[in-house]
Formats: C-alpha cells, sequence, structure tokens
C-alpha cells in the first residue's frame, strides 16, 4: 500500500521509524499571508490525520504523482515540481484541480489521496512534506 494512516505517533514508529513523506492539511486562518504558510515555523510534523508515504516508497510516489501534484509553493515562495525534500504548499483551489487530475489519471491508490483531500474542505490546502 503506497500510503498509510495513523492513530498515533507511537503506532507510525512501530510500522517504520520517521522515514516518511507527509501530507498534511493547512489549517492556518484564513488570511494567512503566503509567507507565513510556507514558513518552517508554520510546520507541525507527525499529525494523526495526515496521509504518509514510507521512504521506501518515495520513487513510486514520484513516479505515479509527480505530473498530478506540481506547481506548489516551497519555503523560499518559489513553485515547480514536487520537492520531495522540502516543503511544498498547494492552495484549495490547486487541490480541486488535482482531485480531478487524480480522478482522470487515477495512478495506483489514488482513491485513498482523494478521499483524503476532499475530507476537508475547510482548510487552505494542504502540504506535501519531503522527508
Amino acid at each position: 500500500m503506497l500510503f498509510h494512516s495513523f492513530q498515533s505517533q507511537a503506532e507510525r514508529r512501530e510500522f517504520g521509524g520517521s522515514d516518511f513523506i507527509e501530507i498534511q492539511y493547512c489549517r492556518l486562518p484564513e488570511g494567512t499571508s503566503l509567507r507565513e504558510i510556507v514558513s518552517i515555523d508554520a510546520i507541525k510534523h507527525w499529525k494523526d490525520d495526515s496521509l504518509y508515504i514510507s521512504g521506501d516508497d518515495m520513487d513510486l510516489f514520484y513516479q505515479s504523482y509527480g505530473d498530478i501534484i506540481t506547481g506548489g509553493v516551497y519555503n523560499n515562495g518559489d513553485r515547480g515540481p514536487m520537492d520531495l525534500f522540502g516543503i511544498n504548499f498547494y492552495s484549495r483551489e490547486q487541490t480541486n484541480e488535482i482531485i480531478e487530475r487524480l480522478a482522470e489519471e487515477k495512478p495506483p491508490g489514488y482513491q485513498i489521496l482523494c478521499r483524503w483531500l476532499q475530507a476537508d474542505e475547510q482548510s487552505l490546502g494542504f502540504y506535501v512534506l519531503g522527508v
């Protein structure tokens, strides 16, 4: 399975330590500046409602999703392809576009990611947080 979720940090550690890419909701308040959204200080890792991809599956994830999950904002404010070693932020508008592309292209495990992205429509978007 490509995507994993855990009920606690202990469960995550038991599964495989800390070698994960984390896909996390951005739950900062409406009106938060983009600079603050992509700030290292805004990121709180290891949320129990995040999706995780094992470091062992990083290549498969990038091959399957790299052309779909793209155009995110990096910590330095630039945009580009998904950086699996940094902060990538995708707005609510981008999230909706990504959901559409996932449904069209159907990469491995896409239903899990689609359901997760649709589950929190109140967030500002989501992050892909690299290892």
